[in-house]
Formats: C-alpha cells, structure tokens, sequence
C-alpha cells in the first residue's frame, strides 16, 4: 500500500491548489517544496488575473494578502531618447470575472498553501525531489533526501526547470533557447500615499504598465512595473536565445531601465527590499511536455502554461486552472482505482476543453 494517495511536487500556484483540492477531497496528500517555504523560489511581475482563483476560493479577496485591484493599464513603446504610451482605464476592469490584482509571490503563495495544509494535506519544505520511483513504467512514488515516499499518483508543478518531467519520460529534451526568456526584478519599497499619487490611483486601486522596445536594448522583450500597496514591482524579461548574442546582461538592462527619465521618478526615494531572477516559458504549445503519463500528470509552469505577448503577459490564472482541474482528475482515478496514463486521461480532457489550451492556442 502506498504511503499517499498523492504526493505534489512544488508549492507554487498550481502545486498549492492541487493539494488543497485534493486533500478537501479526504485524498492523503504530500507537498515537498525544495524552498524554506512556499514562494522562496517563486517569481513574477505580479498580475494575477482572478477569475480561475475564484473557482477555488469565492471569497479570496477577504482573505489572502492581495496588493492592490489593477484599474489602470498602460502599454509603453520606448526608442533610446522617447516613450509612446498608451492609458487605459475602465470600470470593466473592475467587474466580477474580469479583475485583477498586484501580488507578491512570498506572501501570497505561503496563504494559499496555507488553504491547502489547513484542508489536510502535509507539507514538507526545504528538501529537492532528486528521483521518481519508476516501477514497470509507472511512476510510484519520489526519492526525497534518501527516503522513497510512494504515492498512487504524483503530480509534478516544479516549474519551468523540471527535471522530474524529463525522468517520467513526458519530456524528450530541455527547452530551446529561444523558447525561454530570463527575468530580473526588484520590488521597491516605497509608501502607499506615494505608489497613488505616482500611478494617479485611488486609495487602494493599481497599475499595470508594460513596455516594449529600448528598454530590452532592442532585442525581444520587455519591462514591468506594477503598482503594490507598498511597494512598486519592476523588472525586465528577455528571449534567452538574444541575450547571449549582445554584452548587455539582463540584470543591466534592469539598471538602465531604472534610471531612464520615464521610470526613475516612479522610482525615487524607494528602497529595493527584494531581488529575484527566474526563467520563463515562452514557447507556446510548441514547447509543451506531455502531461499525463503512468501514475503522473504535470501542471503549470512545469506543462509551459504561460503567455507573454507583449500586451498580455499570462500564468498565474493557468496555473491555478491547471492544478485545480489536475486534481478533479486524480480524484477519479483514485476513486475508480486506475491511475495509470489512460486512467488519468481525463486530465488533458478537461485541460483541452478548458480557457488553458483554448487560450493556448488562440
């Protein structure tokens, strides 16, 4: 008999909401999270679209420690020495299904594990998964540390460096190149009176402004910055594959982009309380894994549910979609008594009929 029903690798968005959906569920669920705690490893600019969360957790926005709801939208188009931007505001952004909040991934990710330890499931932290156990094709369980921990099912939402994904066999070959950007972000501590008057917001409202052009030294990428309650969020992203072909590294396009007169008022008199760099997937559905295999299935930045457009930059939302519909699936299986690859199909089933892979494709 197996030690858990499920065992959950990464306590990141899609991780957190799989445990909690399957431990509500009265399934015995394992979260090992490499971390020291849930979002010590994870990073983003900071939007999260509400819609797929609030599926979850109606009444989120009265509990978990949400920034501030984006009311303004900007888009910026930058030369060396000029700025076109474009402001948009709307009371549709406000409406149920269509907001959006800033978040800080420490925080906001220690709540929503948090949900999922309070509904049942057991976290371990600070331990790397270093192995599957593998039995006849199918995955049985982790080696964690030096202990085997077997499971019936193993979700895996370790992100887009999983290495476990390739040693299920669902992935054939590391991501290109070109498929993945590298990021750099500091959050800049700075009042709530100021972070309004700066982004013209109301008392508790925020903004999102996206940049495109000089500010990735011309090469495929962009800028952020995000409006927190106390605290403004900038950084750059850029297509890895052109940054290793020019001598400016990511981390000082980060520095030019702070000090360009569009940006370092926003900026002033603020002090950088957090510094983070991450690898993000780029590469669309061309660059996917397959997601379900014998005894696993592999949800969020580990399946490269991620967008980035320019106009749009999108993952958190998928994530959550992601681990949510996860783990309605391996509650069927479990409770049919079939875990493996065709026993837990129903997964991409539901993925495919879902805004995830509509949105994906689109």
């Amino acid at each position: 008999m197996a030690d858990f029903d499920a065992i959950v690798v990464g306590a990141g968005l899609a991780g957190s909401v799989a445990a909690y959906e399957l431990a509500k569920a009265g399934k015995e669920v394992l979260m090992v999270e490499r971390g020291n705690f849930a979002g010590a490893k994870n990073m983003t600019g900071g939007r999260l679209y509400a819609h797929s969360l609030k599926k979850v957790f109606p009444d989120f926005e009265k509990e978990a420690p949400l920034e501030r709801k984006i009311c303004h939208e900007r888009i910026s188009l930058m030369t060396s020495d000029s700025n076109f931007t474009i402001d948009y505001a709307a009371r549709e952004l406000e409406e149920s299904g269509k907001e959006s909040y800033t978040v800080l991934r420490g925080p906001f990710d220690q709540w929503l594990a948090e949900q999922a330890e309070n509904a049942g499931a057991e976290f371990i932290y600070g331990i790397a998964v270093e192995d599957l156990i593998i039995e006849d094709g199918k995955v049985k369980g982790i080696l964690a540390f030096g202990d085997e921990i077997t499971s019936d099912v193993v979700i895996l939402a370790d992100g887009v460096n999983s290495l476990l994904t390739s040693k299920a066999g669902l992935s054939k070959k590391a991501p290109a190149i070109h498929q993945v950007a590298v990021g750099a972000k500091e959050t800049i501590e700075l009042p709530a009176d100021v972070v309004e008057s700066r982004f013209l917001c109301n008392p508790g409202e925020g903004a999102s402004w996206l940049f495109a052009g000089d500010c990735s030294n011309g090469i495929i990428g962009g800028a952020f910055v995000y409006a927190n309650q106390e605290s403004v969020s900038v950084g750059i992203v850029a297509t890895m594959s052109e940054v290793l072909k020019q001598d400016i590294p990511v981390y000082q396009m980060l520095e030019n982009f702070k000090n360009r007169p569009e940006i370092k008022p926003l900026i002033a008199g603020g002090k950088t309380v957090e510094y983070s760099g991450h690898v993000v997937p780029e590469g669309g559905i061309k660059m996917m894994p397959e997601i379900v295999g014998d005894g696993v299935v592999v949800a969020g930045d580990a399946a490269m549910l991620c967008m980035n457009l320019g106009y749009t930059v999108r993952g958190m939302d998928l994530a959550v979609e992601s681990g949510a519909i996860a783990a309605k699936a391996v509650i069927k299986a479990l409770d049919a008594g079939n875990t493996s690859k065709a026993g837990l199909s129903d997964y991409k089933t539901m993925l495919d009929n879902s805004f995830v892979m509509r949105d994906m494709k689109m």
